[in-house]
């Protein structure tokens, strides 16, 4: 089902008549508004809408504070603003510049028109009090009714097709090649979109390498677990016979006394202390105990890669439990750490959260893995914290490598980009985690400095928002 378009728009300005010109514009509701419809019938290709008049939802606010707190409002009611026009003076309040920065303040997404008639302040004086990139565009006073329909009909367009989703990828890309020539204002978007799909094809190539791996650990700790079933409930009984032979052997110690011939308990005596019988009664129950440590480590390892595949979970939601997934991965991935840096577990109280458990554990394991390659020869630290911050929680791996520098630091999400030597990593590992969490309506970050050691901090809703 396609989801509606947001055309949602705030105008502030300090002149009523400007308002009234923008909801005739924009919220037609006579047959000669008809014109408009075709305009934006020819921008979208679709001649059989042309007769259909679409409108405009149309807030106003006459000062920067009172849009800001408008704004504010319709993000707490998840109703946000697709785009808002700003007029450049509006006195006594903040004037247009103060204005936009305080919107891209609470809602950074946000398509910003800015009216102006360049009497004010030139175009380049606007760009260097904003930090822009492609949200911001400019109308000039006297602005024809026709270019403030383009730009809405535009503008919320583009803000709607930066939320799609990846399984609308093949849709908006054929929608790309029928509407390039018509859409030129939203070009960058469409190139965003090319980066995007690119982007994913890297992770889909990665997750379906790890789904393969889990499937063979799977099988592989379904087939371990049979025999060390066996072993672990013989070891069980074998424990019973050996507790009962020294019960008898016991027994016959007592009896020896009661023995009159001499040569028997000659041979007795030598017989014992040619088996080491003391000693034998001494290691026998120490080599059992370990034993069976040995046995209860290897089914617990088998549990922990059950749990890490999560294969039987068909990649649904789920409730499940952060620190048992971390202490699952740190299992799996032990070998990596143990001769390389100290782990330190330093968990807070967290509830369940819901999400895909087994990308989850992906997404812990890139993080530890790149933290034992990070160090260098010396032996170093790797920290794991959890705790939660309002309906969210989050998790840190912190180590105290080399750091990266931070020329590096601002590509590591990219696919296929890596400092390892060839043929030793991928590039893919902190993309995937990176979509991963994305998925999961969450976000990571890292903080590092050189010679001190890297934190990547992800962050993730307790409760998924479906939509």
């Amino acid at each position: 089902m396609k989801t509606p378009q947001n055309r949602r728009i705030l105008l502030v300005d300090d002149m009523p008549s400007i308002h009234e010109d923008f909801r005739k514009i924009l919220m037609p509701q006579a047959p000669e508004h008809e014109e408009l419809s075709a305009v934006e019938a020819a921008l979208f290709g679709d001649e059989d809408r042309a007769p259909t008049l679409l409108s405009f939802e149309l807030d106003s606010a006459y000062q920067g504070q009172e849009g800001l707190s408008k704004i504010e409002a319709s993000l707490r009611e998840n109703r946000p603003y697709a785009m808002a026009f700003v007029d450049m003076r509006m006195p006594p309040g903040w004037d247009g510049v103060q204005t936009i920065e305080h919107f891209w303040s609470s809602d950074p997404r946000l398509q910003v028109v800015i009216c102006t008639a360049y009497a004010d302040s030139s175009w380049d004086d606007i760009l260097a009090r904003l930090d822009v990139r492609d949200r911001l565009l400019i109308l000039k006073k006297p602005f024809d009714s026709i270019e403030v329909f383009q730009l809405a009909t535009a503008l919320t367009t583009k803000w709607q097709m930066t939320l799609d989703t990846a399984a609308q990828r093949t849709r908006l890309e054929d929608a790309v090649q029928e509407r390039t020539s018509e859409l030129r204002t939203v070009n960058e978007v469409l190139q965003n979109e090319i980066s995007e799909r690119k982007h994913l094809e890297g992770q889909l190539v990665q997750s379906e390498k790890l789904a393969s791996i889990g499937q063979l650990a799977a099988g592989v700790a379904h087939e371990i677990n049979n025999p060390i079933g066996y072993i672990f409930s013989n070891f069980g009984t074998l424990e019973g016979y050996i507790e009962q032979l020294f019960e008898l052997l016991t027994a016959y110690e007592k009896a020896e006394t009661s023995v009159h011939a001499p040569e028997i308990v000659e041979g007795l005596r030598a017989l014992r202390e040619r088996v080491e019988l003391d000693f034998l009664k001494e290691d026998i129950p120490v080599l059992m105990r370990e034993s069976k440590q040995g046995i209860v480590r290897v089914r617990q390892i088998v549990q922990d890669l059950k749990d890490f595949s999560r294969v039987n979970s068909k990649q649904e939601w789920e409730w499940a439990d952060l620190h048992q997934g971390i202490d699952s991965t740190l299992n799996i991935v032990a070998s990596e750490i143990k001769y390389k840096a100290d782990l330190v577990k330093e968990y807070g109280a967290i509830p369940d959260i819901e999400c895909l458990a087994s990308q989850i554990n992906q997404v812990v394991m890139n993080l530890v893995v790149n933290a034992a390659h990070a160090m260098g020869e010396k032996r170093g630290c790797i920290t794991i914290r959890t705790g939660t911050e309002g309906e969210q929680v989050w998790l840190e791996v912190a180590d105290t490598g080399s750091g990266i520098p931070p020329e590096t630091l601002k590509h590591i999400f990219e696919p296929f980009f890596t400092t390892k030597p060839i043929g030793k990593g991928t590039g893919l590992g902190l993309s995937l985690s990176y979509g991963i969490v994305q998925k999961h309506h969450g976000r990571i970050e890292v903080a590092s400095v050189l010679d001190q050691g890297t934190t990547f901090r992800v962050i993730l809703p307790i409760r998924q928002v479906k939509t």
